[in-house]
């Protein structure tokens, strides 16, 4: 297994550990889970072409549903 598959499977580990943290302290690792998704998702494209990276954008969007959702619903307030 190549490296930026290995830290996407610790990515998803992390992430999961997070959820189970109380919803104050989830604010700042899932933060930073979420904004280190991108380059992860891109070096998995970069590496292993676009069915990888649909899987892992997938998986970054089954783990960040509820955040993803209310950050859409508040900038389609703010607009």
């Amino acid at each position: 297994m190549s490296l930026p598959l290995i830290l996407a499977c610790l990515w998803v580990v992390a992430a999961s550990l997070t959820a189970l943290l109380p919803m104050k302290v989830q604010i700042v690792p899932g933060l930073a889970l979420l904004l280190s998704a991108p380059p992860l998702l891109y070096w998995i494209a970069v590496t292993h072409g676009p069915v990888p990276t649909l899987i892992g954008v997938f998986a970054v969007l089954s783990l960040f549903r509820r955040p993803l959702i209310h950050l859409a619903r508040k900038m389609a307030r703010a607009s």
